[in-house]
This record gives structure tokens, sequence and C-alpha cells, in this order.
């Protein structure tokens, strides 16, 4: 399958008008339903014009890092009820020459918040860190896209930034996952001013599919991005725009906060399972620990000759001890101790030995991984996956937490600020929006990320990268991670199969086992028989991932078949 000559197709011409990005998106749509061993690069995202995004970012010179920020960018303005310039990511690079960078673009806490910030009379008010002025933490994820660039693209911020800038001032057409969140959202975000304006009719109902949204505040605030750089966000008119609106509505965000904001480079985890290393982003992601321990503990099992009932049992035990461990140990390693052991393979196999195979257990705690106080990790949501012929390699996890944060957009930025002050413990043992309890390892505190569930996830063969993969839906992104690594690694199966098999997600609290009901009625009564309290549901989650195919030396690229997305390349 040949590429396409750029002098001759115009689709592919640099600097992107929102006409041709609709075109990619159109041919994308026609090329992806048929290929999936493009030779040059492949990307995987949540909507067919990020995708478009990165494959043009591709097409005019870019590596697959500018593929990935092109993809990100544009997300946050088709897909933005997910993720956006208000909210934080991970990336996980592995460069052409082979070495492996994480990048830390999780929000941090405003300096002005304190430990008890959400506590009225005693009790907690979880609205308050879900919606309005102290939901928000500084915003990560534009610093890790220029951090990424400045170390590892060949292409310049602002080449990313404008066409994403027209598609906000032109508008798009609405899917059905975008219009069901405005529906759901809609009395919520009527109450904010800065959202009013952009997701409404003329008569005051919600956009609904196939309607047009045109964002200009957001093509205003982006093209000021690309004009002025990164610091008129963090040190200029979008940072004084926020403080003054958070000083006037009870926020404690301040422009000292994004001022002092930076992105951190951190050490990638690296774990190995059944012959494969598995790349994951350390703590304060506790997917990357959840994968790789929940992982440790499948090891130990013959998962392939197992029947699915069985297989499926086995898997959730391993998720519920895991989710047990991230309760109490997991928080920002900058500010507690968070155990290496967690991933040890000796503490998986004493883990696994509590499994029966026969009954679902009933798990009490947290356990103990060895060296847990000397040993530890140095000081709503949507995932891409990328990769390039040349070598370099990324899994981007992107959100701004629950469908369209804080519900907060600053007027006249266009900018929905996060939530992400729900992911922290806002009282040991109180859930968050995903029922998710924590301890006080996650409490909240002054410039402290909340821990987070986002699994970009990289693994190599040899020494040689074949997948990229992660997923969206809160704490449901560990789980999908681990059955994606499972199904390709254990199940040999191809991506786009992998993607589409049936999930569970088991989370230790509450406990009841979330399972698609695509695994069948007999699984569900095997799985009931052994114990486990079911909570059936058609689909949950949003996968993505590239896969290197040895066979026919070319990409495979696949987006989650339970929501609008595409995979695309050359």
């Amino acid at each position: 399958m040949c590429a396409l000559d750029k002098r001759r197709d115009p689709v592919f011409h640099a600097g992107m008008t929102r006409r041709t990005v609709l075109l990619l998106g159109l041919w994308l749509a026609w090329r992806g339903a048929a290929a999936e061993d493009w030779t040059h690069g492949a990307i995987a995202t949540g909507h067919p014009l990020a995708t478009a995004a990165g494959v043009n970012a591709l097409q005019r010179g870019g590596n697959a890092v500018d593929a990935a920020i092109a993809a990100a960018i544009t997300l946050g303005v088709v897909d933005g009820h997910n993720s956006g310039l208000g909210g934080g990511c991970f990336i996980l690079i592995r460069t052409a020459d082979g070495s492996l960078t994480a990048i830390d673009g999780r929000e941090k806490a405003p300096a002005l918040a304190t430990r008890d910030m959400f506590v009225r009379g005693g009790k907690v008010a979880t609205g308050a860190s879900r919606n309005g002025a102290l939901a928000s933490a500084t915003p990560g994820a534009l610093a890790a896209y220029q951090l990424a660039l400045r170390n590892h693209g060949k292409l310049k911020l602002a080449d990313l930034l404008l066409p994403a800038a027209d598609i906000a001032a032109g508008g798009f057409q609405l899917d059905e996952v975008y219009a069901n969140k405005l529906t759901a959202m809609a009395d919520r975000l009527r109450k904010a001013d800065g959202s009013r304006k952009e997701f409404f009719d003329a008569n005051g109902a919600p956009l609904k599919k196939g309607d047009t949204l045109k964002q200009p505040d957001l093509a205003r605030s982006l093209r000021a991005i690309a004009g002025q750089g990164t610091d008129w966000f963090y040190r200029g008119d979008y940072a004084d725009q926020v403080d003054a609106w958070m000083r006037a509505n009870g926020g404690v965000l301040r422009k000292d906060d994004f001022a002092n904001y930076a992105a951190v480079l951190r050490e990638p985890l690296r774990t190995h399972y059944r012959g494969h290393e598995i790349i994951g982003m350390p703590p304060v992601s506790s997917g990357g620990v959840l994968v790789a321990q929940i992982l440790n503990i499948l090891q130990t099992f013959d998962i392939a000759a197992m029947p699915t009932a069985d297989r499926l049992h086995v898997t959730a035990e391993a998720m519920k001890l895991a989710f047990a461990d991230r309760a109490y140990w997991l928080g920002d390693p900058d500010f507690v101790k968070v155990p290496r052991g967690l991933t040890d393979r000796d503490y998986a196999q004493q883990l696994a030995a509590r499994i029966r195979p026969d009954r679902a257990s009933t798990v009490s705690g947290h356990g103990a991984p060895p060296r847990w106080d000397g040993d530890v990790f140095g000081k709503h949501t949507t995932h891409l996956s990328a990769a390039d012929a040349a070598g370099n390699w990324v899994a981007l996890t992107q959100t701004i937490n629950t469908a369209f944060g804080s519900m907060v957009i600053v007027p006249g930025t266009g900018i929905f600020l996060n939530d992400e002050m729900d992911d922290f413990a806002v009282a040991p043992g109180v859930p968050n929006a995903f029922k998710l309890v924590g301890a006080e390892a996650n409490a909240v505190e002054p410039n402290k990320r909340p821990l987070s569930s986002m699994s970009p996830t990289l693994v190599l063969k040899d020494g040689k990268p074949i997948l990229s993969v992660g997923a969206a839906g809160g704490p449901t992104i560990i789980s999908q991670t681990v059955q994606a690594l499972v199904n390709v690694i254990d199940l040999k199966m191809d991506i786009a199969g992998a993607l589409k098999q049936p999930r569970i997600h088991h989370q230790w609290s509450p406990d009841e086992l979330k399972i698609e009901t695509g695994a069948g009625a007999q699984v569900m009564r095997e799985l009931t028989a052994r114990g486990h309290t079911l909570d059936p549901t058609s689909s949950f989650g949003a996968c993505q991932a590239v896969l290197w195919d040895e066979a026919s030396h070319g990409f495979q690229a696949a987006h989650d078949p339970r929501v609008p997305g595409m995979a695309g390349g050359w």
C-alpha cells in the first residue's frame, strides 16, 4: 500500500485550513476502514479530526511526537468535554535512539489549597471539589506539550496550534457522544457564563448531534499561544484572567500558581511480562504501578489456557488486590513515600497465593510490599497512541477529569478548567466521582499533584517497541489497559480484536465487578456462582492503540469501537 504523494494531494499541504481538515477527516474515514498496515507512521485517537491532525503532522515532516501533540491539541477542541488546555496529561516517549522519557503534566493543587478545604461543618461538601471555583488545580497539559516538542519534536508548537484554532473558529459537527454529554450536563453548564453562550442554541437548548459547534473564544486563545508562546497562558493574559475570575468567585487558583508550574521529567517505570518489557508511567500516576502489579499477579497463572470465566475471575481478583494497595499507598512521590515494592515479583506471588480459583475473596485492606519504608519512587480523559517508521513511539493520556471538568470557562477564554481537586482524597475513605477512596497519601496539600489512573503504556520486545496503548474512563483505564495487553500478549489477538473484547473492572471499593454484557450470560452466571457481585453494563471505556506487525512490516492502529474515533496513518 503506497503513501500518497504530498505534491499531488492537496489534503497534505502544510497549513491546514478548516476545509482541509474536514476533507482529511473524510479521507481517513475511508482509508482507516481499509488499511491496517501503514509503513511510515500511524496514530489512533478518539476523534477523526484529531487523527487527521496527527497524520497531517507526519506528512509535514513531523515525527510521532509532533503527531501526538497535534492530535492532543485538536482533541481539546473537538473532544473538549474530556480534555484540553485547562487540564493535564502524561506522555511516554520512546525515541528513535532507544531512550525513554516520561513527562508528568499532571495538574497541581493551588498554593492556597488546604487539607480540609472541602469540609463544611465536619462534613465533606463533595460538590465543591467537582464543580465551580474550588474544583480546579493548575493546568499542566500545555507545559507538557511544549516540553515534549522542545526535547523530541521536529515541528513548532504554533504549527500545531493554528490548525486546531481554525477548527474551533469554523466549527465542527457534534457527534453523538459530545451531544449526549451536553444534554446530560446542560443544567450545570447553564450556570457558567463562559460556557452558556457557545453550547446552547437560540432557544436555550443544548446543541444536538449534527449541530455545528463554533468556539471563537477558544480559537482566539489558541492563536494567542501560537503568537506569544506558552507565557501567554502561564505568565500573561490568561493567568491574569483566571486570577481575577477566581478572586471574584471564591476560588483559590492564582496567577502565581500558573507562573510556578512546570512539567516534570520522571523515570519511566520498567517491568516485564512474559518476555515483554512494559514501560509505564510512574507516580503520581497509579496506572503504571497497578498495570505492572496486576500483570505480575497474572504472570503466576496460565492465562492463555484458561476458559473465559476462569480468566476473568483471576483477573478480577488481581485487580481487587492491586486497587486495595492503591487506596493506601499511592500519592504524589514529591510529598509521600510510594513503595517500589508494589511492583516486586515476589510480592505479586504472595498476592497471587491469596486468589482462590473457585471463589471471590474478601480483601480487607492493603498489603505490605517489601521495603515499603525505604525503597520508594523519587521525588474523564482521552488517550492517543502514535508511532513512526524512524522508531519514535508515543503514548499520551490527557484529561480535565469528569465531563466538562469544573464546568468553568473563564469568560472570553473558551478553555474549560479541570476539576482535578476531586482526584485527591478530600477526606479519608470518602469516595470521589469515580467511587475511588483514598488515604493520607493522597490528601490535599498545596502544590501537590493528585493521584491519577491514567496509564499510557509502551511495550518492547527484544528491545524494540511493538505496542503503544492506553485508555480513557477514570479508574477503568487501568483495567482496560491490562486487558488489552493480555489480549495481545497472552491471547495473541490483533490489535483491533484485542480492543473489541468484553471488559471487566474491579477497584476493590465498592466490592462489585463491572462487566460488559457482551461477556455472555453463561460467563456472568459462572462469575456470580463464584461470589462476585456483578454490575452489568453494555460498555465502558475507550482504548486506543498502535501495534507494529513484524509479519507485514507495517503499523496496525485501532480505536475503541465503543466510541467514535479513528485510526490513521500513511
